[in-house]
């Protein structure tokens, strides 16, 4: 997928202009119009419309990079059912690590996000390995958990004194990894 951040970085760092990379997408399937506003988008974080594989490459021909230059894997594992409190934990330990560091390090992890947090970074290397990234340069660009709630079917009661009643709240969160190539 492609990175809006390297993206502009690669940009700023070559002098290249958005109106160079949108002639180069015109070539594609969009008008100019809808180039430069694609690539204005891109630049900004906004994956609006979601650029293609062939996108991809015609901007990286155009800044004379590789793809995996400007690329950046994530997956993310929707309501996984951990407090996001606990697996920020987990999270905070492998954040700006090297891949294979951050997957020895959740080994031997006693926690319980730790085994989930470790398939996410494997399905992340996994997903750069199949688009042909250098899998021993990759690092863990962003480890992200945020709240989703109270998760399905844990709507409880815990008996109280004098008749009440207290919830049991059971939380959800949403833990995101990106995975990107270190430049060298």
């Amino acid at each position: 997928m492609l990175s809006g951040k390297k993206l502009s970085d690669t940009c700023k760092e070559r002098k290249i202009g958005d109106g160079v990379l949108a002639e180069h997408l015109t070539r594609g399937r969009m008008s100019s119009q809808e180039a430069l506003a694609a690539v204005k988008n891109w630049k900004r974080g906004l994956y609006t419309p979601l650029p293609t594989k062939e996108d991809v490459e015609r901007l990286a021909s155009a800044l004379g990079v590789e793809v995996s230059a400007i690329s950046e894997w994530r997956v993310s594992y929707r309501y996984a059912p951990m407090s996001a409190s606990k697996v920020r934990l987990v999270t905070d330990l492998v954040a700006g690590r090297d891949v294979q560091d951050a997957l020895d390090l959740l080994t031997f992890t006693n926690r319980r996000a730790a085994p989930a947090v470790k398939k996410l970074i494997q399905s992340a290397v996994a997903n750069a390995d199949e688009q042909e990234a250098d899998v021993d340069n990759l690092f863990v660009m962003e480890a992200r958990v945020d709240q989703a709630g109270r998760r399905i079917g844990t709507k409880a009661w815990f008996p109280k004194d004098r008749g009440r009643a207290h919830p049991i709240r059971k939380q959800a969160s949403h833990i995101h990894i990106t995975v990107a190539e270190a430049s060298v």
